[in-house]
């Protein structure tokens, strides 16, 4: 369902362009933002890469079709060859990428009806404003919580480590390379936190009070 959501706003972008472009905008925007908001996490060599991850993993403006396309093709598989928690780690992430691509084209949507490119905080602060969606950011910021804290749990367990690690054969010759990737990069990243749940609660709290202050009239700095 979650990438079905996913393939229909593509399809929706590619059908029109001037939305594919205000997207772009949003994405490499919210990228800057992001820098400018945990510049202080990325500065840090203990948080970097955990910072690193939420940005290039799951908050930034990278190109998941692959990804996408691997989960669409092999659900089945995924639940006869991972654990079950890694399943239903994925199928969080699922859903965080799916309500993330709808803000992102909700978002775009806002500014192209309102000529507000180029974006700056305050028209970026604006376009929230316009998609009238503050109940599904607050969501969205909840599901990257739950992404992290599964990624986080995973590492906790040696026996589920080896299990991913046994997995990487099979993962790729089902053609689950990226998830694969993906998994291994994510415990492999939080396992070397000191303090994961500090570094989840700092992320949701940044990003639910700039939500708040963007949704009551302030800007999107």
């Amino acid at each position: 369902m979650h990438l079905e959501q996913v393939e229909a706003e593509r399809r929706r972008r590619q059908e029109d362009p001037e939305l594919a472009a205000a997207v772009v905008a949003v994405k490499a925007y919210q990228e800057t933002r992001f820098r400018a908001t945990y510049a202080d996490l990325l500065a840090d060599p203990q948080h970097a890469p955990a910072a690193l991850f939420f940005l290039n993993e799951l908050y930034g403006p990278r190109d998941f079709g692959e990804r996408d396309a691997q989960f669409a093709r092999i659900v089945p598989t995924l639940v006869r060859l991972f654990p079950t928690d890694i399943v239903q780690t994925v199928a969080q992430l699922a859903e965080l990428h799916a309500l993330s691509e709808q803000l992102d084209s909700s978002m775009g949507a806002a500014l192209r009806e309102a000529t507000m490119l180029p974006l700056d905080p305050d028209r970026y602060a604006s376009a929230w404003r316009a998609t009238a969606r503050a109940v599904d950011r607050s969501r969205q910021i909840e599901l990257l919580g739950n992404v992290g804290r599964s990624l986080a749990n995973h590492t906790r367990s040696a026996l589920l480590r080896q299990s991913l690690r046994l997995m990487r054969g099979p993962a790729r010759a089902a053609g689950l390379g990226e998830l694969q990737r993906f998994l291994e990069l994510g415990f492999d990243t939080f396992r070397a936190l000191r303090q994961p749940e500090a570094f989840l609660q700092l992320i949701e709290a940044r990003e639910t009070t700039l939500a708040a202050a963007m949704f009551d009239g302030g800007s999107g700095a």
